[in-house]
């Protein structure tokens, strides 16, 4: 006889109800952040950053419970690894909060201005969006950098992290919402959802007129999942399926150093190289040496027929190996006939994330940047410098692949929409 199997119970209500209640106090507290001068917001981001590292020692703790937990659920090791923190990862939450602190205030810029033939001053003004849901996994990190970056951008944020940070959400969620006090801010501007019940998910992605925008961070499946369900704009990336171009005039040490390093540091993160294309001039010159610091590294190649020769160790790639994201020591090498077949192939295969090109000439790295359509295109440099805090954002709340509403690492003026501002002296329209 077969065991009765006992239903779970549908949360679905609650969870609405629980979202509709923080939604509500978001929005409130969005319009209060919309009206506030940036001195305001940027003392509430100092105080911030102080009670981060104030409050270190909690955080580790906390900490240390949700890494124990993830290790009792044989959560993966990049994962956990994610969520880990030490003191110098704390300091360096701290330090990202005061960079953002220290940039010009986006909310309320004049993107353009100008006057009509008859009389009427047009303005386009950078204004808030409103009210930011934030769905990622494990690293707490994302938890003060996205509080923090709709902060600055006059937004207020609701969190949801995976059940794997609980406990480190926990305390964060005490140290930020203090600071929001200590300057007059409404703690509610940032709150984090301390329910791991999935249909809160469901239930913001949904909460059309309380929630303004979704941004997921993690794999592509929870992305995927986000996006299925979304009622609400969403903001996203499946994939980072990166490329580097070593064209026919690159200075072969150069092109070895970049290509290596573009697939062995961080090879677990989005920025990572997972298709190396050499121009077929080059291949007898790189390709070698490539393979050699590939070995060292333990990094295994996936190749194209008439590279296999070049190339020590390395398998027959399959179709399947284009616009693969390994996230993994392996990585897919090609000889292409020319700078057109590179750039075809890169914008077949590749996600719209980051590719670079390794060239000594300047016109053919003109071609490459106009016609790759990438958020992010490189010339002699790693497709690791993706990255919002690299390109002097502070922090990112995010890497958009998608062209609207915005592209690439996103920072603060990111999480900003704009409005027009029109001033007459009496004009009616007949």
């Amino acid at each position: 006889m077969s065991k009765l199997q006992t239903a779970k119970p549908d949360t679905t209500e609650e969870m609405r109800a629980l979202i509709d209640a923080m939604g509500r106090k978001a929005r409130s507290a969005a319009r209060q952040l919309a009206a506030t001068a940036g001195r305001v917001r940027n003392a509430a981001l100092l105080a911030m950053a102080d009670g981060i590292e104030g409050a270190a020692d909690d955080i580790l703790a906390a900490n240390a419970l949700d890494v124990e937990q993830a290790q009792q659920d044989e959560i993966a090791p990049a994962m956990i690894s994610r969520l880990t923190l030490t003191g110098k990862k704390i300091a360096s939450m701290a330090q990202c909060i005061r960079e953002v602190a220290a940039q010009v205030d986006p909310v309320g810029q004049t993107l353009e201005a100008y006057d009509r033939p008859n009389g009427l001053r047009v303005e386009k003004r950078r204004v808030p969006i409103g009210v930011v849901g934030i769905i990622y996994e494990s690293r707490p990190n994302v938890t003060t950098d996205a509080a923090a970056l709709c902060l600055k951008s006059g937004n207020a944020v609701i969190l949801r992290g995976g059940r794997e940070v609980i406990h480190t959400n926990g305390i964060l969620a005490k140290v930020i919402q203090a600071a929001l006090k200590s300057a007059g801010l409404a703690p509610e501007a940032v709150q984090i959802i301390d329910n791991t019940d999935r249909n809160a998910v469901k239930a913001m992605v949904q909460a059309e007129g309380l929630v303004d925008l979704i941004i997921p961070r993690g794999g592509e499946s929870l992305i995927r999942a986000v996006v299925e369900q979304a009622t609400v704009p969403v903001i996203k990336h499946y994939k980072g399926v990166c490329h580097v171009y070593i064209d026919r005039d690159a200075d072969p040490d150069m092109a070895v150093k970049v290509a290596v390093s573009a697939k062995v540091d961080g090879y677990m993160v989005c920025n990572t190289a997972e298709c190396i294309l050499v121009h077929k001039d080059m291949a007898a010159q790189v390709l070698p040496r490539m393979a050699m610091e590939f070995r060292k590294a333990g990094v295994q190649m996936r190749a194209d027929s008439r590279s296999l020769g070049l190339l020590q160790n390395a398998k027959l790639a399959t179709e399947t190996d284009w616009g693969q994201e390994y996230l993994d020591l392996i990585v897919a090498i090609r000889q292409v006939n020319s700078l057109d077949e590179a750039i075809a192939f890169i914008n077949q295969y590749g996600s719209g994330h980051t590719d670079a090109i390794i060239t000594r000439n300047i016109m053919a790295a003109d071609k490459f940047v106009t016609d790759v359509d990438s958020a992010s295109v490189m010339v002699n440099a790693s497709t690791r410098w993706a990255d919002g805090y690299e390109y002097g954002l502070g922090a990112e709340i995010g890497i958009s692949t998608d062209k609207i509403h915005a592209r690439g690492p996103m920072g603060a003026a990111d999480l900003c929409t704009y409005k027009f501002i029109v001033t007459g002296e009496g004009h009616i329209r007949q």
